[in-house]
C-alpha cells in the first residue's frame, strides 16, 4: 500500500509483509502471470497481502509490470516482483519499477543470496544503482526514498535446488535475506522425483531448510494451493504463502459454477491441436 495521510507524516512506514512476518503471522501472496492491469489491481484488493508479480514463467514484461505497480496504490497488497534470474540488472530494473520485494530463483550459493542482498540495497549496504525517480513516485517516503527502500524492499531467495539446500545453512546466515522460499516444484526435479513433491527425498529436504530458517531466525515461505495446506504449513513453521496463479483460481472458480450443471472443458491431455 502507498504510504499516504498520516503515514507519510512518519518515517518509519514499515512494509506490511515484512512487519506481519516478524510478528509471527502469515502472509499469502497471489500469482499474477496473466499481463493485465486490471486483473493485478482487482488482486490487489481482494485481501491478499501481496501481490507476486511472475516474471520467470509468464510473458509479463517490464513495462506491464510497472503499470501493475502502480495500479496497486491505494490498495492492501504490496508488490513483489520474481525476476527470471539472480542478477543485479534484473532486481534493479523492478525495484526502480516500484516493487518493494524481489523473489531470486535458483539461489543455492552463499554468493548468490549475499548477490541478491546487494542487488536490492543501497551503498553501504549493497550495489543498487541510484535511479529512483520512478519508485519514488510510487513511494514518496519523507525520509527520502533511499532510506525508506534499504529498510522495506524485501529480499526472498529460492531454494529450489539439491545444491541450495546442502547450502541453506550458509545462505541462511546472510545478513539482508528476509525469507527462504522452497520451490518445492524445482526441488523435486533437482531431486531426482520430478513432480513428486510428497517423496521422502522433498521432504528430507524441506525438513533441511526448515531448521536452518528456524535456527538463523528467517522466515519459511513456499507454495499453498488451499487454506487447508496453509494451516498444515504453518504449524510446520512457515508462514510466507504463494497462492495458486491467477488462471488457476479463475478456473477452480468456473469449475464450481460448471460442473453442477454437467459442463466440463476439454481435458488438456486430449485437446485438439487445431
Amino acid at each position: 500500500m502507498q504510504p499516504s495521510g498520516q503515514e507519510q507524516a512518519h518515517s518509519d512506514w514499515e512494509n506490511p509483509v515484512r512487519k506481519m512476518l516478524k510478528e509471527g503471522k502469515p502472509v499469502v501472496g497471489v500469482t499474477i502471470t496473466v499481463p493485465s492491469v486490471e486483473l493485478a489491481a482487482n488482486a490487489a484488493n481482494l485481501g491478499f497481502d501481496f501481490l507476486w508479480i511472475e516474471m520467470e514463467h509468464s510473458p509479463i514484461t517490464l513495462e506491464t509490470a510497472r503499470n501493475m505497480i502502480l495500479a496497486t496504490r491505494g490498495l492492501k497488497a504490496v508488490p513483489f516482483t520474481r525476476v527470471p534470474v539472480n542478477e543485479l540488472w534484473t532486481a534493479k530494473r523492478v525495484l526502480d519499477s516500484g516493487s518493494l520485494g524481489v523473489m531470486f530463483p535458483f539461489t543455492s550459493t552463499p554468493e548468490l543470496a549475499r548477490q541478491a542482498v546487494a542487488a536490492c540495497k543501497y551503498p553501504p549496504d549493497g550495489r543498487r544503482g541510484s535511479g529512483p525517480g520512478l519508485a519514488a513516485f510510487r513511494w514518496p517516503a519523507p525520509e527520502g526514498y533511499h532510506q525508506f527502500a534499504n529498510r522495506n524492499v524485501m529480499v526472498i531467495v529460492i531454494i529450489e535446488q539439491a545444491q541450495a539446500v546442502e547450502n541453506v545453512e550458509e545462505i541462511a546466515a546472510i545478513p539482508g535475506v528476509d525469507v527462504l522460499f522452497i520451490g518445492t516444484s524445482d526441488l523435486s526435479y533437482s531431486l531426482g522425483v520430478g513432480g513428486q513433491t510428497d517423496h521422502p527425498k522433498v521432504k528430507e529436504a524441506v525438513a533441511r531448510v526448515v531448521a536452518a530458517g528456524k535456527r538463523n531466525n528467517v522466515p519459511l515461505g513456499r507454495p499453498a494451493p488451499t487454506a487447508d495446506l496453509m494451516q498444515k504449513y504453518m504449524e510446520e513453521g512457515f508462514l510466507f504463502f504463494q497462492a495458486p496463479a491467477d488462471l488457476v483460481i479463475f478456473s477452480n472458480g468456473a469449475r464450481q459454477i460448471l460442473q453442477p450443471l454437467g459442463k466440463t472443458g476439454l481435458d488438456p491431455k486430449t485437446r485438439l491441436l487445431y
